[in-house]
C-alpha cells in the first residue's frame, strides 16, 4: 500500500483495523547479543518505529519473539554491579537483586524490563508488551506465523 499523499499538510490516518492486520511477526536469536543494544532494536519493532505509517498517538507496532534470552550478554562489571528492585508497598520491603542471580532464576525478566523501559511511558505500552514473547532456548510454537528473522 502506497503512504503518499497530496497535502502533506493533513495528518495521514490509517484505520485500526489496517494496523492489526499488518502486523509483523519478528523473530530473533539472543545468543551472543549484547542486553541493551538488542532491546533499543525490540523497542523499536514493538513501537512501530520502522513502519512509514508510524505515530506516537496510536499502536503501528509489530510482534517480536526473541530465543535463548538465557544466552544474553552484558559488558563490563553489570552481572554483579547492576540491581533490579522491587517494592511491595510495605514501609522497608525494598528488595533488591543483582543482575546474575535474576538470570539464574528468572533467564527472561532482564530483557522484558530494558524492553519496557525503552518504550514510552503511557496507555499504549501494556499492549506493546503483550506483543513481545521471549523464550529460554527454541521454540516452534510459534513458526505457524511465518516470522521474519532480524
Amino acid at each position: 500500500m502506497e503512504f503518499t499523499k497530496q497535502d502533506l499538510n493533513k495528518t495521514l490516518w490509517v484505520k485500526k483495523d489496517f494496523l492489526e492486520k499488518n502486523r509483523v511477526r519478528y523473530k530473533t536469536d539472543a545468543t551472543g547479543k549484547t542486553l541493551g543494544r538488542l532491546a533499543a532494536e525490540i523497542a523499536n519493532k514493538l513501537t512501530g518505529k520502522n513502519n512509514v505509517y508510524y505515530n506516537d498517538f496510536w499502536d503501528a507496532g509489530d510482534y517480536v519473539i526473541v530465543e535463548n534470552a538465557d544466552k544474553i550478554i552484558v559488558t563490563g562489571k553489570k552481572l554483579d554491579e547492576k540491581n533490579y528492585y522491587s517494592y511491595s508497598g510495605y514501609k522497608g520491603n525494598v528488595k533488591s537483586i543483582t543482575l546474575r542471580a535474576l538470570m539464574k532464576k528468572k533467564p527472561t525478566e532482564p530483557l522484558e524490563e530494558a524492553v519496557r523501559g525503552m518504550i514510552a511511558r503511557n496507555k499504549l505500552r501494556d499492549g506493546r508488551m503483550k506483543r513481545l514473547k521471549v523464550v529460554v532456548g527454541t521454540t516452534s510454537q510459534y513458526d505457524n506465523f511465518k516470522p521474519i528473522s532480524f
